[in-house]
C-alpha cells in the first residue's frame, strides 16, 4: 500500500532551444535518458524521466525547446510542450544565462513562442538560471528582476550548472516541496513511460547530431524496422534513417559508406550501454520527401499529439 503521505507530481522543464533542459533531466536522474546534443532543437518529443525516492515521487517531462513554428514537425514540438504544461503540477523554467536574454517583442508585432507559452502557464514556476558558473552576475541578476515583474512571477529563482552538476540539491528540496500529496503515479523501479525502441531511435539520431553539419540532422528521423531479442545472441537491430533530399542521403552515407559506419559504430555502443547487452545494428538511409511537413509520416514516425 503506497504511504498516504507520499509527495508525487508531474514537473514540466521549459526553456529555450539549448537551454539546457535534456542535461538537467539526466543529472537529475543519475542517468543518461534523454539525448543532448550542441545544436539546438536536438529534443523533438515530450521525454518523461522519473524519480522515485522514499517519500516522493517526481515525474519530469523534458520538453523541446520553445520556437516559433515553421513546418508541420515544429507544430507537433510546440503541442508537446503545450500538453506537458497541462499536465503540470511544477513548472521549471530553464534560461541559459550565459547568453543575453532576447528582446521582449513590441505588442504590435507577432507574439513569440516563449511568450505564448509563458501565457499558457498556471503552475508555479521555480526558475533555474543554467550555466551560472559562466554566466555574468549582473546578467543574472538582470534576468532574475525581468522574471519578477513579468506576468507569471517565479516563486523560487536559483541559479545552477546542469553540466557540472552544481545547485542541483537545492533545486531538488525545492521541487520536492512543492510536490502534491498524492500515490506515486508509476512502479518505483520505472525510468520512463517509452519503450526500449524509442530510446534506440534517439540514440541513433543523436549520433547523427554529433557526426553531421549544417542542415543535415534536423532533415533527418529514424524509423526502427526490426527490434529482435534472440537469446544467446546478439539482439538484432535494423533503422532507418529518413532525410529529405538525395543530396542529404549521399552526405549521411559518406564516400564509400563511411560516415554512415562511424554513426553506426558510435549508436552501437550507445545503444549497447542502454540496453546493458550487445546488438548487432544495421542502418539505411531512405529519402522521404518533405516529411517534416507530413503528417502521415509524421504519425508513422511517432511525432503525434497522443504520443505526447
Amino acid at each position: 500500500m503506497p504511504n498516504p503521505a507520499t509527495k508525487s507530481g508531474f514537473v514540466a522543464l521549459v526553456g529555450r532551444p539549448n537551454a539546457g533542459k535534456s542535461t538537467l533531466l539526466n543529472a537529475l536522474l543519475g542517468q543518461k535518458l534523454s539525448i543532448v546534443s550542441s545544436k539546438p532543437q536536438t529534443t523533438r518529443h515530450r521525454i518523461v524521466g522519473i524519480l522515485s525516492k522514499p517519500g516522493f515521487q517526481a515525474v519530469f517531462l523534458d520538453t523541446p525547446g520553445m520556437i516559433d513554428p515553421k513546418y508541420l514537425l515544429q507544430n507537433f514540438m510546440m503541442k508537446s510542450v503545450h500538453s506537458a504544461l497541462r499536465d503540470a503540477d511544477l513548472v521549471v523554467q530553464l534560461i541559459d544565462a550565459s547568453e543575453e536574454p532576447p528582446a521582449r517583442k513590441p505588442s504590435a508585432q507577432k507574439e513569440s513562442g516563449e511568450d505564448a507559452l509563458a501565457a499558457r502557464i498556471t503552475a508555479p514556476v521555480i526558475l533555474v538560471m543554467n550555466k551560472a558558473d559562466i554566466a555574468p552576475e549582473q546578467r543574472m541578476r538582470a534576468i532574475a528582476q525581468r522574471a519578477a515583474s513579468g506576468p507569471h512571477p517565479p516563486v523560487k529563482i536559483l541559479e545552477i550548472s546542469a553540466l557540472r552538476q552544481t545547485g542541483l540539491d537545492a533545486l531538488k528540496r525545492e521541487i520536492v516541496a512543492r510536490l502534491p500529496v498524492h500515490p506515486p503515479y508509476y512502479p518505483d523501479d520505472s525510468m520512463s513511460d517509452r519503450n526500449e525502441r524509442f530510446f534506440v531511435a534517439e540514440i541513433i539520431r543523436e549520433k547523427v547530431f554529433e557526426c553531421y553539419r549544417e542542415e543535415i540532422p534536423y532533415s533527418t528521423s529514424v524509423l526502427i524496422l526490426a527490434f529482435e531479442e534472440k537469446k544467446g545472441r546478439k539482439d538484432r537491430i535494423e533503422a532507418e534513417i529518413c532525410v529529405e533530399r538525395e543530396s542529404q542521403k549521399g552526405i549521411l552515407i559518406g564516400v564509400k559508406g563511411a560516415a554512415l559506419k562511424k554513426a553506426g559504430e558510435l549508436a552501437r555502443k550507445d545503444i549497447e550501454q542502454f540496453l546493458d547487452r550487445p546488438v548487432f545494428l544495421e542502418l539505411r538511409v531512405k529519402v522521404r520527401e518533405k516529411w517534416r511537413d507530413d503528417q502521415v509520416w509524421l504519425k508513422r514516425l511517432g511525432y503525434s499529439e497522443t504520443n505526447d
